[in-house]
């Protein structure tokens, strides 16, 4: 079930859901990375309609060859100084996208788990073709093309 951001998603309890999502860098930079990683935070956050105080954690993955920096170092920068963040090493898989950087966000919220959207960037959209489109009326510069 697709739902677009102009429907109206009836406030419910509040449930544990998780949001994956993940991007592709071009180097192994520091800079680089943390761009990466703030990009698809906001992009997740803003996708669900989740602040910080909904955050419960954050894990974050890397591909073996992206050692420069830590992903949860950007989450910091980008102001999630209370939420538990964890970072660790992707299984290096043989043909496998190289420079992803790729998270897991467990938040509280009101929607339903089916309605909750995935974000997959640039090249890291063949990772999950099925989850890779934006919502209808989201389309992003950000997204198109990266």
């Amino acid at each position: 079930m697709t739902i677009s951001t102009s429907q109206v998603i009836a406030p419910g309890p509040l449930a544990v859901r998780a949001v994956r999502g993940a991007t592709q860098v071009a180097s192994d930079s520091p800079a680089l990375i943390e761009a990466a990683t703030i990009e698809l935070l906001e992009m997740i956050l803003r996708r669900n309609d989740l602040s910080d105080e909904d955050l419960i954690s954050i894990v974050f993955t890397t591909t073996h060859d992206l050692r420069s920096t830590f992903p949860a170092a950007a989450a910091r920068k980008l102001g999630l100084t209370d939420v538990p963040l964890l970072c660790t090493a992707e299984i290096a898989v043989p043909g496998s996208l190289q420079r992803v950087v790729r998270v897991l966000v467990h938040a509280h919220s009101p929607r339903p788990r089916d309605a909750m959207h995935h974000v997959y960037l640039g090249a890291a959209a063949a990772l999950r073709p099925d989850l890779s489109a934006p919502p209808p009326g989201t389309d992003s510069p950000l997204t198109q093309g990266a």
